[in-house]
């Protein structure tokens, strides 16, 4: 009985510890969303800018501390796949500061160092996330119902986009709707990741597929779509049924498109039936075969910003193109060590855990967006790697329900 305490004790995180990461949460993902939507309806001025990065700032330090006060609780809280990702981080950084010192566009450093702060918020984070705390839960869950209540709400002919509404006092702070989503899914994933319950799940995905539909966020509705097959399969007992259910409901969609897009002819989402009428598409394919082609002039050593701001592939080239082979060969290889051995520890594990969901949704999402749609460092590669990081940890220590 007294070793079982004295694993709780040392895995649990602090409870100051715990409510940072939690505050930070819910301030980073809801209250960004939350404060999106009443500067978007004219409710408020932009008070705090754009808001999220400011925020995120703000909360740099206490992150910090609480992660601090984390190593110095727990024993053994740093593993060998911490130590490599502290030797990613300084690697990235020892490129961004050569590049810098050389006269690279100052603007793009800037942007990669907020990118990899992002990332290590998100890691501490998911790193010392209490998803067992039911408070914690429950705000969470009120959350994601009252984003998907706005959603459907300010919708304009099939369309989430608040800039239509013209009520912002300040447009130019207004976020697009790609990060509206990316709170949605944020809070999503933790949501589905705690729920046992089949119906419930089958419930919450009507709910986050219909409220990213309308949201627009391709990348991010493609991501729920892409989970749901994998979430079942994880959860059945009997996976040849939970097949059999998913290509139903895979066909049934497939048989109401005409009948969906006839009716939201302006969504974005039906872009996806066709790429080549999708303008964002068109435009990415160029901006990844121009990385392409930097890539075949410099394949080992890339070619740091070689490219305007915001021209940049929107996938794993641009890590190539900025980092080398070696930086995109090491990102990568993190990350497939996390999804086999999240694969071999887990997924066919009797015991359920959310502790292991929850890395595993954010670990495959996190491969498909590199691969297709996200530029490199995006933040969910900091919540993979931290919810990766806590998921090891705990089942270590058995301290993984």
């Amino acid at each position: 009985m007294q070793a079982t305490s004295v694993v709780a004790t040392r895995t649990a995180p602090s409870v100051s510890g715990k409510f940072i990461v939690q505050a930070a949460f819910i301030l980073l993902y809801p209250g960004f969303f939350f404060y999106q939507t009443l500067l978007g309806i004219g409710a408020i001025g932009a008070y705090l800018g754009g808001y999220f990065t400011i925020v995120a700032l703000v909360l740099l330090v206490p992150l910090v501390l609480a992660f601090i006060g984390a190593l110095r609780s727990h024993k053994n809280y740093v593993s060998n796949f911490d130590l490599w990702l502290v030797l990613f981080v300084i690697y990235y950084f020892a490129i961004l500061a050569v590049n810098f010192a050389a006269g690279a566009d100052q603007i793009i450093v800037e942007r990669y160092v907020q990118s990899m702060i992002f990332c290590f918020e998100t890691y501490v984070i998911f790193r010392m996330i209490d998803l067992e705390d039911k408070r914690f839960i429950m705000i969470v869950a009120a959350s994601l119902l009252i984003m998907s209540v706005i959603t459907y709400y300010f919708s304009i002919g099939g369309f989430f986009f608040l800039q239509a509404l013209d009520e912002a006092q300040s447009p130019e702070n207004l976020a697009t709707y790609q990060g509206f989503a990316r709170s949605y899914v944020y809070a999503y994933l933790v949501l589905i990741s705690v729920t046992r319950f089949m119906p419930i799940r089958y419930l919450l995905y009507a709910i986050a597929t219909c409220a990213l539909f309308l949201n627009g966020a391709r990348s991010e509705f493609s991501a729920v779509l892409f989970l749901i097959p994998i979430i079942e399969l994880y959860f059945s007992k009997h996976r040849v049924y939970a097949i059999f259910i998913l290509i139903f409901l895979i066909g049934f969609i497939g048989a109401s498109i005409d009948e969906i897009t006839s009716m939201l002819p302006e969504n974005r989402i039906l872009q996806l039936l066709d790429l080549s009428h999708s303008t964002s598409a068109v435009a990415r394919q160029h901006l990844s075969r121009n990385a392409l082609q930097t890539i075949s002039e410099n394949p080992i050593f890339g070619d740091f910003a070689s490219y305007p701001d915001g021209h940049y592939a929107h996938n794993v080239l641009c890590a190539w193109v900025d980092f080398g082979l070696f930086g995109v060969f090491f990102f990568m290889s993190l990350l497939i060590w996390a999804a086999v051995s999240l694969f071999l520890s887990g997924f066919f594990s009797k015991k359920k855990s959310a502790y292991f969901l929850l890395p595993w949704s954010f670990i495959c999402i996190t491969i498909l967006w590199v691969l297709t749609a996200k530029n490199v460092p995006d933040m969910s590669v900091g919540a993979a790697m931290g919810a990766f990081a806590r998921y090891r940890y705990g089942k270590r220590y058995g301290f993984d329900r």
